[in-house]
């Protein structure tokens, strides 16, 4: 399985019966399957969301919105209790050439892609249950939860 290092970007291979463990990214060392959502940019996100074989859940948010900011501890917590999911924040303020790219139209706007492919969106703020059901709803049958 191939998994994207959220901290330098390199494409790490690992065995899928590795996932649960503390994974240490072949180039910098950062722990590739952190249970913390992480930040992308403009020039990160694409190839994170392409190269990386788990489903990927981005929630682009902007620091003024105070949706957004209501809505962050609930998306740390479920990042935390779904570890076979990546998750991804990106500053739509900071990276406004993949909020084009992906028409982020208001925020919070959450987007789950599985097989750098998107499955489902949703805008607005949910809480931590509402989004781990949202997630669990659009993974295909049979993916851990």
């Amino acid at each position: 399985m191939q998994l994207v290092c959220p901290q330098c970007g390199v494409k790490n291979r690992v065995s899928p019966d590795k996932l649960t463990h503390e994974l240490a990214c072949g180039r910098c060392g950062a722990d590739i399957m952190a249970a913390v959502p992480a930040p992308l940019d403009d020039a990160s996100l694409v190839s994170f969301i392409v190269g990386t074989e788990l489903p990927v859940v981005v929630d682009f948010w902007a620091d003024w919105c105070g949706p957004c900011k209501m809505m962050a501890p609930h998306f740390a917590q479920v990042a935390h209790q779904m570890p076979q999911v990546r998750f991804v924040k990106v500053d739509t303020e900071a990276a406004p050439q993949a909020s084009a790219r992906y028409a982020i139209r208001s925020i919070p706007t959450l987007i789950l892609f599985l097989a750098g492919k998107e499955a489902a969106r949703m805008s607005g703020a949910l809480s931590a249950s509402d989004l781990q059901r949202w997630i669990q709803t659009h993974l295909p049958p049979g993916a851990p939860p």
